[in-house]
């Protein structure tokens, strides 16, 4: 009795920080979902349904956006140098997403030419994770189900009616039951930063179609307060809960990058799980890239100085920070994106068996 009574206040907690200014616009485009979520017991889970916690606002209370507004960086004056952002680039098309406008709405479904990303977020745990949202050759669009697991957001896919578990990256309930969602590389960085290396790019406005105190988290001191959880959640000791950390991730395992890590030096080549990968960073940013056989050779020189371009080779190519080489021999061709994501240090070991780097 005593736990069920402790889940409640943190839900009814949640519920009221997140329904706060909560007045939707009349040009809100958010689409109505008239699907039940499904009760945790009442359907198969590919996870212990148990555990999977009524977040508080219910379903599409927390609304994701969809095709939302960009400006120029000039006209945004809503963020702090300080304040995160997480940025995505398909060719010359190059936009940025603050976490103040996630930590309200956790999905932006957005379309960047070809691509059909969809960009989530869950403020609980921190994790900034990109999914390209055509799934066996349809286009979808994803929600909140107001649904957790582990204090993750569990997002549903509106085609089918599926949830889904963001940090592990598949559907866990529903017709697409074990289905895995495609990664997208997304790059997290502070604001500062951000603007440094792409002045030219589009950022998300606060003209969302909804009414918020966008640059308020509506969590309080949540992200820098180790001690404080919403919900009950799995705790590892071995580094500080709200850390951020870059975890890869493979099938069960992962393992875990720590930003001191790139203090006295900038690259890092290391191997998991038989796999070799190349990391570089600075105190604002850790980017990783799976090597291949033809870039496994490759010496990499970090070369970052406020431009996009982060690495150079042996061979003359310059790469920048989406594993595009935009100069010498390989211009053109990828770096593999890393399966890893961003996040708070305890929310990673809550999911998969993990390691640390260094430790």
């Amino acid at each position: 009795m005593k736990k069920k009574i402790i889940t409640f206040v943190c839900a009814a907690g949640l519920l009221i920080s997140c329904s706060s200014d909560s007045t939707q616009d009349s040009n809100s485009n958010e689409t109505p979902n008239d699907n039940p979520t499904p009760e945790p017991g009442t359907v198969t889970w590919s996870i212990p349904q148990s555990e999977v916690l009524d977040g508080g606002p219910g379903k599409d209370g927390i609304p994701a956006l969809i095709n939302p507004n960009f400006g120029a960086i000039g006209s945004i004056n809503y963020l702090l140098d300080t304040d995160l952002v997480i940025g995505f680039k398909q060719d010359d098309d190059i936009r940025a997403y603050p976490h103040a406008i996630l930590d309200w709405h956790e999905i932006v479904n957005d379309n960047i030419g070809t691509v059909s990303v969809a960009v989530t977020y869950c403020p609980l745990t921190g994790t900034g994770i990109g999914w390209n949202r055509v799934i066996k050759g349809k286009e979808t669009t994803f929600g909140v189900s107001g649904l957790l697991y582990n204090t993750n957001l569990i997002p549903y896919d509106r085609e089918t009616n599926s949830n889904w578990s963001q940090i592990l990256n598949e559907s866990v309930n529903g017709s697409l039951l074990g289905e895995k969602a495609k990664l997208i590389k997304l790059f997290e960085t502070d604001w500062k930063t951000w603007k440094t290396i792409y002045p030219n790019s589009k950022v998300l406005t606060t003209n969302t179609g909804f009414s918020r105190t966008y640059g308020r988290s509506p969590y309080g001191d949540y992200n820098t307060n180790n001690d404080r959880f919403l919900f009950p959640v799995p705790k590892d000791s071995r580094l500080p809960s709200k850390e951020r950390v870059l975890a890869i991730i493979d099938n069960g395992d992962a393992k875990a990058y720590r930003f001191q890590s790139f203090t006295s030096n900038n690259i890092i080549k290391d191997s998991f799980k038989g796999k070799n990968y190349v990391l570089t960073g600075n105190q604002n940013f850790i980017l990783s890239f799976e090597l291949e056989s033809n870039t496994a050779e490759l010496l990499f020189e970090y070369v970052y100085s406020g431009t996009e371009v982060i690495l150079k080779d042996n061979e003359g190519t310059e790469w920048n920070i989406f594993g595009e080489a935009v100069s010498g021999p390989r211009t053109g061709q990828f770096l593999k994106p890393a399966p890893a994501f961003m996040g708070f240090w305890f929310s990673i070991p809550a999911f998969y068996t993990t390691v640390i780097y260094g430790i």
